[in-house]
């Protein structure tokens, strides 16, 4: 049931986007930005749209904010990339967008990705679309993803070694936040309690970050579709290199535990968020 949901968020997403952009023309930065779209999970408009269900909003009005969360996540993906920051050459089993076509290229990608998910998520037919929008803005800024890419950066450059809460202030900047947002974009557009789906998200955002933290370490490269054992290369702290394999599987299996024991007030209807809860810790890619 997971896999076809996945599946079904991924393909009412690119084809919102897709028909959106048809008019955009075909100049170098439009190609760019389609190029970088394709591929990839999608788990986050799989997250909005299942959080939509269960409050009876349906994918005609989901497939919105789903579209936008996307086109923010690949804008991040597209910076992260850089040579000024991760320096990856690799994405979804592709060249990234600064290979492909430059640098300049892929900065003017990642700015048009930003605006584009919000004027995605702003459809007017969107019930509350200016506060999803406003949330989107935190999660995205300087208190949220921005934040913890930040830190991030300062880390790799510090002679200070990161302490667990450290890296857990700093991930659910970098994770968390996008995640949290597409849980509980349906409770918002519904104007029913989020609290559940936030504690939902809280506990998924962070096995999410230890199971790519473990993915970096021990996983296959050609699944995963990117370059692994950066982290270790790097001499970075991770979940992986402060509580060691072992520890750190335990650590997301009890998060996604909790996870799914949050979201039990939703009864059968919230099934298939436990089962994305799961595949977060088990994927390899």
């Amino acid at each position: 049931m997971f896999k076809d949901c996945l599946d079904f968020s991924a393909e009412i997403v690119e084809k919102t986007i897709a028909n959106y952009l048809k008019d955009f023309g075909n100049i170098d930065v439009v190609e760019a930005m389609r190029y970088s779209l394709k591929g990839g999970k999608k788990l986050r408009a799989f997250f909005v749209l299942e959080s939509a269900k269960l409050f009876d909003i349906g994918p005609d009005l989901a497939k919105w904010p789903a579209a936008g969360i996307e086109a923010m996540h690949t804008y991040s993906l597209v910076h992260d990339d850089l040579p000024a920051m991760d320096n990856d050459d690799l994405r979804r089993g592709r060249q990234t967008v600064h290979k492909k076509w430059d640098d300049a290229t892929a900065i003017l990608v990642g700015d048009a990705l930003q605006a584009l998910a919000f004027e995605l998520t702003l459809n007017r037919a969107v019930p509350n679309c200016d506060m999803l929008g406003c949330n989107l803005a935190k999660a995205a800024g300087a208190k949220g993803m921005v934040m913890g890419q930040a830190l991030d950066i300062y880390a790799e450059k510090s002679t200070a070694a990161l302490s667990l809460d450290d890296i857990i202030n700093l991930q659910q900047g970098k994770t968390g936040a996008l995640i949290q947002w597409a849980v509980t974009a349906g409770a918002f557009m519904a104007n029913e309690n989020v609290k559940p789906l936030e504690n939902y998200a809280n506990f998924v955002g962070l096995a999410f970050q230890i199971a790519d933290d473990l993915l970096d370490a021990t996983g296959d490269q050609i699944k995963a579709g990117k370059k692994l054992m950066k982290d270790a290369s790097a001499n970075k702290a991770t979940f992986v290199s402060l509580m060691g394999v072992d520890s750190a599987k335990k650590k997301a299996q009890d998060l996604i535990d909790e996870a799914c024991e949050s979201i039990a007030v939703y009864g059968q209807r919230s099934d298939t968020l436990k089962q994305a809860a799961k595949f977060v810790i088990s994927r390899d890619y």
